[in-house]
């Protein structure tokens, strides 16, 4: 039977990308360094997955030369950023995208278990979740974040903390996820995948997940359907969650 959903956080749970990108560099201006991120610039950076190690593979790319001063400065620069990013959150309260809280209330009402499974770091998570959840970070049973895992998406590492913590199996949970790393880590954890497009997702292809659409959905604004199974009246449920996993799995999986 379907047990539990994990959720990936940054473009899934909120569109956070862009104030990471932000915060990176209003940290830089700070702190004298002479960059900043465009959004087509953080685009190909968000290859790399996990802040610290997108930062270190920017130094490494561009600022070889300044390199091992740089790298010694990390704690500092992210520090920094992780700070920045937690006041723009306070002040903008970014939301949740479409059909998140209502997916997570659903799943509550059902006796779902519900988890995090993210390379964002835990002070960014919990912040997220006090905003926008009255519960905080205890609307999940598991947050397994940041350097929690040995290996990074696309690496299985994150998802594999998930679901040993939730005490399941792989065939058990359901996994969102809005970029081609992260759906390439939950499969190889063995998860099946619902994947929603984010603002710096949209040129990913979606390959393996079993549904790709534009958002979960809410009532009297359907998503828009991408790829794979199609939801009824535009909407993720999880009585239609219930009704694909039993198809795929059976109903004593």
């Amino acid at each position: 039977m379907l047990k539990a959903l994990i959720f990936d956080v940054d473009g899934t749970l909120a569109e956070t990308e862009d104030l990471h990108r932000q915060a990176f560099n209003r940290a830089f201006g700070a702190l004298g360094l002479p960059w900043n991120w465009s959004p087509q610039d953080y685009a190909e950076l968000l290859k790399v997955m996990g802040g610290k190690e997108r930062l270190l593979h920017y130094i490494a790319r561009d600022h070889a030369e300044d390199a091992p001063a740089l790298r010694a400065r990390m704690p500092e620069i992210h520090g920094l950023k992780t700070r920045i990013y937690g006041e723009l959150i306070e002040s903008g309260h970014l939301g949740l995208r479409p059909g998140v809280a209502r997916l997570v209330r659903e799943a509550r009402g059902a006796g779902l278990a519900l988890a995090v499974a993210t390379t964002t770091s835990r002070p960014n998570i919990d912040l997220l979740l006090r905003i926008n959840f009255p519960e905080g970070e205890r609307a999940f049973d598991v947050i397994a974040a940041g350097d929690e895992a040995e290996h990074k998406k696309p690496a299985p590492d994150i998802f594999e903390i998930a679901v040993r913590r939730l005490g399941i199996t792989p065939s058990e949970a359901i996994a969102f996820e809005d970029s081609a790393a992260g759906i390439r880590s939950a499969l190889d954890a063995g998860l099946p995948v619902v994947a929603t497009r984010s603002l710096y997702t949209e040129s990913h292809r979606l390959d393996g997940a079993f549904s790709a659409v534009s958002d979960l959905g809410e009532p009297g604004h359907p998503h828009r359907h991408i790829a794979g199974l199609e939801w009824p009246e535009g909407r993720v449920t999880v009585p239609a969650l219930r009704d694909w996993h039993e198809a795929r799995f059976g109903r004593a999986a």
